[in-house]
C-alpha cells in the first residue's frame, strides 16, 4: 500500500463518516447560544458606544468554532493539520474593555462544547454564565464616578470651588499656568446634577466647570 492509497482511503472514510443531521443540529444550537451571548452582551454593555459588529462576531465565532470542532473530531489526521493551520492565526484588534474578553472566551467555549456534542453542558453552562454576568455587571458599586474639570483664575477661587464640592472628591491632576489653574477631580456625589455644575461655574474666579462621565478608559 502506497502513501496515496492511505491518503485516499482516509479521505473517503472521512467523507462517509460525515453526518448532515448532526452538523445541522450542532450549528443550530451554536447559533442559538451565540444569539444568547450577544443578547447578554447587549444587556450588560456599559461602555460609551455599543458595537453591533462585535455582537455579530460573537455569534459567528460560536458557530465557526463549532464547525472546526466537528471537523477535528471526525478525523484524527485532520485534527493534527488543523492545529498547525490555526497556530498561524493572529488577532490584531485591540480589546479595550476587559469584559469583552470574557464574551470572546465564552463564545469560543460554547462552540467547543457544542462541537464536541455535549449539548446539555453547553446550554446549562451558557445559562449559568449569562445569569452571573447579568447580576454582577449591572450591580451598582456605589455612585457612578465623574470627572470634574475646573478652570480657575487664582488659588482662592480654586479653594472655594473645591470646598463647594464637599469631602467626596479626589484630585487627579492640577495644571498651573499664566492663564490660571486647571484642576481635574474625581467626584462621587448622589446629587450630581446640572444645577450643581452651574453653581460651581457661578462662583467668583471660576471661568468654567465641565462634568464628564468616567467609565474606565472611556469618556463621554
Amino acid at each position: 500500500m502506497t502513501f496515496n492509497d492511505i491518503f485516499k482511503s482516509s479521505f473517503l472514510e472521512s467523507v462517509t463518516s460525515f453526518s448532515l443531521v448532526d452538523t445541522v443540529l450542532a450549528l443550530f444550537i451554536a447559533l442559538a447560544l451565540g444569539l444568547f451571548i450577544a443578547l447578554i452582551y447587549q444587556k450588560t454593555f456599559r461602555g460609551v458606544l455599543y458595537s453591533p459588529g462585535f455582537a455579530v462576531s460573537l455569534v459567528g465565532m460560536c458557530m465557526i468554532t463549532t464547525l472546526v470542532i466537528l471537523a477535528v473530531t471526525s478525523n484524527v489526521v485532520l485534527s493534527l493539520g488543523m492545529v498547525g493551520a490555526l497556530s498561524i492565526v493572529r488577532f490584531r484588534t485591540a480589546i479595550k474593555e476587559p469584559l469583552d474578553i470574557v464574551y470572546l472566551f465564552w463564545a469560543m467555549a460554547a462552540g467547543i462544547v457544542t462541537g464536541a456534542g455535549l449539548f446539555p453542558m453547553a446550554i446549562v453552562g451558557s445559562a449559568v454564565i449569562g445569569v452571573v454576568l447579568v447580576i454582577f455587571a449591572n450591580r451598582k458599586q456605589g455612585y457612578d464616578p465623574y470627572l470634574l474639570i475646573l478652570n480657575c483664575e487664582s488659588d482662592e477661587s480654586e479653594q472655594a470651588a473645591l470646598a463647594a464640592i464637599g469631602q467626596k472628591y479626589v484630585v487627579k491632576s492640577k495644571t498651573v499656568g499664566p492663564e490660571g489653574i486647571e484642576v481635574t477631580a474625581e467626584v462621587r456625589l448622589p446629587d450630581m446634577t446640572i444645577a450643581f455644575v452651574n453653581k460651581l461655574a457661578a462662583l467668583a474666579g471660576v471661568r468654567s466647570a465641565v462634568l464628564v462621565s468616567y467609565n474606565g478608559d472611556y469618556l463621554a
